[in-house]
């Protein structure tokens, strides 16, 4: 179920508008976030990211923590984020290294859904599609300030 959730947010990633987001489409990224445990006022948890260029298929991949800060709270098992990731014009690989910040929402009750809304990355001109879309197993509710740091 979770394989199918993912495969339907990239493919609608693949073909949103450039005009909702500042930039140029220039491809999708997706993090596998590890699991655990909210702390009522936070979390911060690891992820395994992968971005893919819209033009020519390049593949990078990067390391990263996805935070929260605001309710949190419950158990959810792996979580799977996908963006389209917009910017000024191409960037050069390992561009997207850097912090990003903005507003956070999910909803899990067995299978769930979630949205972020980041900004930040190089010279703060990289904007992760304004509504991304996530899909996570467990039991949690969660809102307030969401955060993502690329290595």
């Amino acid at each position: 179920m979770k394989k199918f959730i993912l495969c339907a947010a990239v493919s609608l990633l693949a073909f949103a508008p450039a005009a909702k987001a500042d930039g140029v489409k220039i491809g999708v990224l997706t993090c596998n976030v590890n699991g655990g445990v909210g702390f009522i006022i936070g979390s911060s948890k690891d992820a395994d990211c992968v971005f893919k260029s819209a033009r020519g298929g390049r593949v990078e991949h990067y390391m990263g923590r996805v935070g929260k800060l605001g309710v949190d709270i419950g158990v959810t098992g792996q979580t799977v984020i996908a963006w389209a990731v917009f910017a000024p014009g191409q960037l050069k690989k390992g561009s997207l290294r850097g912090s990003y910040a903005g507003v956070s929402a999910e909803a899990t009750v067995g299978v769930g859904l979630g949205a972020n809304v980041l900004v930040g990355g190089f010279k703060g001109g990289i904007n992760l599609q304004p509504v991304s879309i996530q899909a996570q197993t467990g039991l949690n509710v969660a809102g307030g300030i969401g955060s993502l740091t690329l290595q």
